[in-house]
Formats: C-alpha cells, structure tokens, sequence
C-alpha cells in the first residue's frame, strides 16, 4: 500500500498551500476578528477550480475526486478554519447533492455555475426542532399546481448570506403511518419570500458566514426536487456523510498548524538554559500532537478512497470525523500549554485554534453522534458476515 500522495496531489497541495499562505494567512487574524466572510479570497479560488475540485468536468469541475478536494482543504484550514469551514461547506453539502442526485437539466443549471466556481452554495436541514434528529424538520413543501410553496426557518445555515442556493429538506406530506416524507429541494436565494439573518456572532470560526434563514411562502417549480419526494431524508442523510470526511480533513488542518506554532515555540523559548524541548514533558506533548494528527490524516485519506471507489464509506467517515476533530481540540490546547503565557495572547493565534477547534466536535453530526454512527454500523456490518 502507498501513503504517499501521487504527484499530482502532491502538486495540488504544494498549490494550494502557497496560496493559503500568501492570500489568506495574512488575513486570518483580521477575517476572525471583525467576523467577516472573505468573498475576494472565494471568487479567487473559484478561479483557480478549487470549488470544482471533486466534481465531473461534464459539468466545469476538475474530476480530481475526493481526496484531492480533501487535500486542497486540509491545507485552507492550516490558515484559517473559518475560510475552510465555508469552503468545505459550499462542496460537501451545498453542490454535492446537486452534484449525486440532481437530473441532468438541474446539473447543467445549478451544478456548473458551482463547479466552475462563480457561485456558492448551502444546506438547509438543521432547524429549532432539528440537529441531531434529522427527522425533526417543522419546514413545509406545499405541492400547488406545478409550484412548490415553502414556509419555515433554517438555522446554523453556513454561507447563508453569500449562497446563490440552499437545498432545503422540508415535509411534502406524510405516510400512511403518520411518518413525515421528507423531501429535498433546491432553492434559489433570490427567490422572493426568503428572508437572512445578519452572520451569528460566533465563538470561533469567525470567518465563515452563519445565518438563519427564513421561507415564507416561497415559491419553486417542481423541477426543483431532487429525486422523488420519499428520497429526500435518505439523499441528505448520505451527504451529510461525506460532509464528515470534510469536516475530518480542516480538522487536520487545523491540528496541523496547532503543532506546527508548538513545535517551532519550543525550540525558540529558553528556559532553565535551554530550549524547553529538552523537557519530557514537552517531548511527550509534541509526540502526541504528531501521531494523533497523522494517524487523523490516514483516517481521512481511507474514508476518501472509500468514496471515490463507490463502496460504503460511513463508519469511516465518522471514525474520521470524531477522532480528527477530538485531536484539533486536543491539539490546540496543548499548543497552548506549550506556549504558556505567549499562547494566551491574540497574535500567537493559539487562541484562535482553540475557539475555532470546538465547532468541529460539533457540527455535521456531535462526537457522540460518531460514536453512534460507527457503533450502528459495526453491528451492521457484523449482522451481514455472520
């Protein structure tokens, strides 16, 4: 088995790496403090086909696959967890069920102007009565004519303000049984009815513009759907897991540059005659921070492959997902103890990985929410050897 990267990810990331560097790091301080959605630094990478990265170059991607996207947003992350959180989140939930589930007319309309990078997208399931329990969605689709008329509110939507579209998961009708059809259906941010919020004032990832939106009385045209009506839950439910190997991948990032900061502070500060990488203690913290955040990174390259290869992916997904973004945390913090009094101030940035790092314990689906996941499954896949 390779773990290397070909040569063309590695040129892929060697490119990306030098752009986060020039173009965004510089700004990530400025961008986190006055929490503002950096649109220059997307149009920018719009045109370079970095929102494309996984998606067919029928429709104006690059067809690079998986973990080259996942490579490209490790490496946005290393810089700025806030312009990686909405760079992962136009991709993995705002185009991609466009992009699995969309007829051939909605991939020519809605799917290119995204792939090639002159738009951005977003995903509306979460809402007051819907985070972990998907199947709490209150939104209506009410079918007139050959319209859908939408009412309801959408909450911790990323790219709110900025998305050219939401798919949205909204109740169509219900089953004999009384259980909800739940249906996805794609939306035009211009359409009249809708109404954003101003971006949430955020402990971390500032960056990445989060709103609430609210639907009243919205009208679409039936052509909207994806798939069928009963298809909606199932089409977003399995978007949701790529989404973690996403969230996964900055997580790395993330984790990343947390060892990086520690690793450099502890070969320039001096203490007791001499660098205080000659304590154990810091010898023992820097070893952690480097295996966890490789054996993350080797949990993500395995979940992309997965994807890529068209076999079922969702406990590692989650694997990847609850454990890269455990280590983010656990990294920031140590980067912190390592840099002592330095780290708590602003311009080492080590307080910023901390803010950043929680929301990724948490959204696209809670720790335990993973451990769920990947419990469900092993039992599964058990049940189906036996």
């Amino acid at each position: 088995m390779d773990f290397e990267l070909s040569k063309e990810l590695t040129a892929l990331k060697k490119e990306v790496r030098a752009f986060a560097e020039e173009k965004i790091r510089p700004m990530a301080d400025q961008l986190d403090k006055e929490a503002r959605f950096p649109r220059e630094l997307f149009a920018e990478m719009g045109k370079r086909g970095y929102l494309g990265l996984p998606f067919s170059e029928e429709y104006g991607g690059k067809g690079m696959g998986t973990l080259a996207y996942m490579t490209a947003a490790e490496e946005i992350a290393r810089v700025s967890l806030g312009v990686a959180l909405s760079y992962v989140a136009t991709i993995s939930i705002g185009t991609e069920p466009i992009a699995r589930y969309g007829s051939p007319e909605q991939k020519e309309k809605f799917l290119r102007p995204l792939a090639e990078g002159r738009e951005l997208a977003a995903f509306g399931l979460t809402e007051k009565t819907a985070g972990s329990d998907a199947k709490g969605i209150e939104m209506t689709a009410e079918k007139v004519g050959d319209d859908y008329i939408l009412n309801g509110t959408k909450q911790w939507i990323t790219n709110a303000n900025y998305a050219s579209i939401i798919t949205v998961a909204a109740i169509t009708g219900y089953k004999p049984s009384g259980e909800k059809i739940i249906s996805a259906i794609i939306v035009p941010m211009d359409t009249a009815g809708i109404t954003v919020t101003s971006p949430y004032d955020k402990m971390g990832a500032r960056s990445s513009d989060t709103g609430e939106i609210t639907f009243k009385n919205v009208r679409v045209p039936k052509e909207n759907l994806l798939g069928q009506e009963t298809d909606g839950l199932k089409q977003l439910l399995n978007v949701l897991n790529g989404g973690r190997i996403s969230i996964a991948a900055i997580s790395v990032g993330l984790a990343q540059d947390a060892f990086d900061k520690a690793l450099r502070h502890s070969g320039e500060r001096v203490q007791f005659d001499g660098p205080i990488r000659q304590f154990e203690s810091v010898q023992f913290k820097l070893a952690d921070m480097l295996t966890e955040t490789e054996a993350a990174r080797l949990l993500v390259q395995r979940a992309s492959l997965l994807k890529d290869s068209g076999e079922t992916y969702i406990k590692e997904a989650a694997m990847a997902k609850v454990f890269a973004s455990e280590t983010a945390t656990k990294n920031a913090n140590r980067a912190m103890q390592i840099l002592g009094g330095t780290g708590y101030m602003r311009p080492a940035q080590v307080e910023r990985l901390i803010r950043d790092a929680k929301i990724l314990e948490i959204g696209e689906g809670t720790s335990e929410i993973q451990r769920l996941v990947i419990a469900r499954q092993l039992f599964k896949e058990e049940g189906e050897n036996k």
